[in-house]
C-alpha cells in the first residue's frame, strides 16, 4: 500500500503508457518547437513506453496537418505546440472531438494562440481558426508580451502544493524570453506557477504554468508558457513537463 502511495505522488510512476500526438509546426517564431518535441519525445516520453507521434504542420501546404486526424482517433493525450495555424474543418474538428470525449490537451507556449488570427488577417475559408480557444479551453488569455526585465523569475504560488511540481526546483527555472500576458484566467484555472519580471519592466506577475479541466467530459488541461530552447535545456522545465503528461493521463 506504502508503495502505491508513494507512486501516486510521484505521478511519472503511475502514468500509464501512452498514445501520445504531439502537434507543431516550424516557425521562425516558434522557438524551435519540432527540434525540442523531437528531443523530448526520445530522451524522456518513450523511454517510459510512450507511444508518440509528431505531426509537422504545413507538410505538404500551410496549415494542413497531414496525419493528424488518423492520429487523434486513438490518442490518449494531445501535445499542443504550434502557433497560429489554422487546419482545415476536418482536422480541427478532430481536435474538437478529441477534447469532447474528455480526452486530455498539454499546451506549450505558442499554444495560447495556437488558432487565433491577427487582427484583421484573412483566413481561408477552407480553413478552420478558433480564436476562441485560448479562454474557453486553455483558460487564459493572449494579451501581449513582456520583454524588460529578463530573463524572469518563477516561484509557486502562496499554498500550493502539487505533486506537478514533484521533483522541480522551481528555483532554478528562469524564463530567458518573453513573459507572456495571460491575465486573467478562468475561475476555474489553478496557478501552480508564476513569472516576475525583474526591473525596468511594466508588467505584472504572470501565471506560466496552471491546470483546469474543460467541457462536459472535464477534460484535463495543462498550460505552460515556458518552451523557449533555453527552458527546454532546463532539466527542471523537462521534470514539469513530465509530471503534466502523468496527470493529464490520470483518470
Amino acid at each position: 500500500m506504502k508503495s502505491i502511495l508513494l507512486c501516486f505522488a510521484l505521478l511519472t510512476c503511475v502514468a500509464p503508457a501512452a498514445n501520445i500526438v504531439i502537434m507543431t509546426v516550424e516557425d521562425p517564431n516558434n522557438y524551435e518547437a519540432p527540434r525540442t518535441m523531437r528531443e523530448f519525445a526520445e530522451k524522456e516520453l518513450r523511454p517510459l513506453g510512450h507511444r508518440v507521434t509528431i505531426i509537422d504542420g504545413d507538410k505538404p501546404q500551410m496549415h494542413h496537418f497531414t496525419g493528424l486526424v488518423e492520429a487523434l482517433k486513438d490518442a490518449d493525450l494531445l501535445v499542443l505546440f504550434s502557433r497560429r495555424r489554422f487546419p482545415p474543418k476536418e482536422q480541427l474538428a478532430a481536435i474538437r472531438a478529441h477534447l469532447a470525449a474528455g480526452k486530455p490537451l498539454l499546451g506549450i507556449r505558442t499554444a495560447n494562440h495556437a488558432f487565433l488570427p491577427k487582427p484583421k488577417e484573412v483566413v481561408d475559408p477552407s480553413l478552420a481558426p478558433w480564436p476562441e480557444f485560448t479562454h474557453e479551453v486553455l483558460g487564459g488569455e493572449n494579451t501581449g508580451y513582456e520583454i524588460k526585465g529578463l530573463p524572469y523569475s518563477v516561484s509557486v504560488p502562496d499554498g500550493v502544493k502539487t505533486p506537478l511540481l514533484e521533483g522541480v526546483n522551481v528555483a532554478n527555472i528562469r524564463g530567458y524570453q518573453s513573459l507572456y500576458q495571460v491575465l486573467p484566467l478562468a475561475a476555474d484555472a489553478t496557478p501552480i506557477l508564476i513569472g516576475s519580471a525583474q526591473a525596468g519592466a511594466t508588467t505584472s506577475p504572470q501565471p506560466v504554468a496552471w491546470t483546469r479541466t474543460y467541457g462536459s467530459g472535464k477534460a484535463r488541461i495543462f498550460y505552460t508558457s515556458l518552451g523557449a530552447p533555453e527552458d527546454m535545456r532546463s532539466a527542471d522545465v523537462q521534470r514539469l513537463l513530465l509530471n503534466a503528461v502523468a496527470w493529464t493521463l490520470q483518470k
